[in-house]
């Protein structure tokens, strides 16, 4: 199997859609008997594995849990035979410079729209309209650098081409999911440990004020259903989404950080995920959660207007539509047994095994 070197400028101890799927990818990766080097920006929290090579960072003042790595290109990685960008920033140009050193294939995936962060910035709609265009801007001299751009859904691969506009070939390939570890399992355990009761809904993953959480709450407060709300993660948008459950009358629980190994379980106490993020590239726990058996009510904007399979894995509503938030999110609970079931018999198809048999043909077909 060919010799890849990543660079990514989001990886572990921090936990996102990028560091899952950069880790995930290269266990598969090296389980098949590749290699697949990482590049990442460092941190005390966390040991690096065998081809881990961490470089010197800083924290990035504006967005909690990201680190700015010294762009370098470790001695260590050598005799690659592709270069994968995961982001574009400090590291993702180490990359680009490495392909053109060693002239060999470079491969960049999108897995956030940049642009989409500018609030984080400043709050003045103007500057952060010009930031979005300055992003959109960058993001296109970056990536008609690669031989091809993967990107994890369709709706994002028509967003890089129509809206971004870049120039480059597009493919898409799923993250995928671990359905060895995302599976339906017993939650006895999980529901004594976190001190839950009856039917459960709720959402996990970063707390970002970008993916309308707070729709979350007044949506389960509109349905009147007999349901505890329960959120799993942490993010700038928590206190607020605490005091909107507390004056909405929402029973909500807000568990912190789950261990990963934890994750299973907290999907299948689940009698229906709730998703109302907009500016998802794929919206991988949407999968985690199908894997295990739960359907998703999602938001019909961006990436979850593919992942969720309407009336099939789940419900979609209109953006901002509290209403029609409620009023999928009654269905899919009526509806449970038989969304439940379909999910279960996708599995293989979602499986990040999957998506690395059409990664590695994506690696072939650059390097003809």
């Amino acid at each position: 199997m060919d010799a890849v070197a990543a660079f990514t400028d989001t990886y572990l101890p921090t936990v996102n859609g990028v560091t899952y799927t950069v880790k995930t990818w290269r266990d598969t990766w090296r389980a098949r008997g590749g290699r697949m080097d990482v590049v990442y920006p460092g941190s005390d929290d966390y040991e690096p594995d065998h081809g881990e090579y961490p470089v010197r960072s800083l924290p990035f003042p504006f967005y909690e849990g990201f680190r700015l790595g010294v762009p370098r290109i470790p001695d260590e990685v050598e005799n690659a035979d592709v270069v994968h960008a995961h982001t574009p920033f400090a590291l993702g140009l180490s990359g680009l410079r490495l392909a053109r050193r060693e002239e060999i294939p470079f491969v960049a995936s999108y897995h956030t729209p940049t642009g989409e962060y500018a609030a984080y910035l400043t709050s003045v709609e103007s500057f952060e309209d010009r930031l979005e265009g300055l992003s959109e801007r960058y993001e296109r001299w970056f990536f008609d650098h690669a031989e091809t751009i993967i990107t994890p859904s369709e709706v994002t691969r028509r967003y890089l081409l129509e809206t971004v506009g870049v120039d480059a070939d597009v493919t898409v390939v799923s993250n995928g999911v671990d359905v060895g570890q995302f599976a339906p399992v017993d939650t006895t355990a999980f529901r004594e440990k976190y001190d839950l009761d009856g039917p459960l809904v709720g959402y996990t993953g970063r707390h970002g004020f970008e993916k309308c959480l707070g729709d979350v709450v007044d949506a389960v407060a509109e349905a009147d259903v007999d349901a505890t709300l329960v959120f799993g993660g942490d993010g700038p948008a928590r206190e607020s989404l605490e005091r909107r459950a507390a004056n909405r009358g929402v029973d909500a629980r807000f568990l912190g950080f789950l261990p990963r190994e934890e994750l299973p379980a907290f999907y299948s106490a689940l009698d229906a995920f709730l998703f109302p993020s907009p500016v998802e590239t794929q919206g991988l726990v949407a999968l985690e959660a199908n894997a295990c058996g739960t359907p998703v009510v999602g938001v019909d904007s961006g990436a979850l207007a593919d992942t969720v399979d309407d009336g099939v894995t789940g419900y979609h509503f209109q953006p901002g539509d509290v209403d029609g938030f409620a009023a999928a999110l009654r269905r899919t609970l009526a509806e449970r047994g038989r969304l439940s079931r379909n999910c279960l018999d996708r599995r293989d198809g979602i499986s990040v095994g999957h998506a690395v048999d059409e990664l590695a043909a994506v690696y072939e077909r650059v390097r003809r």
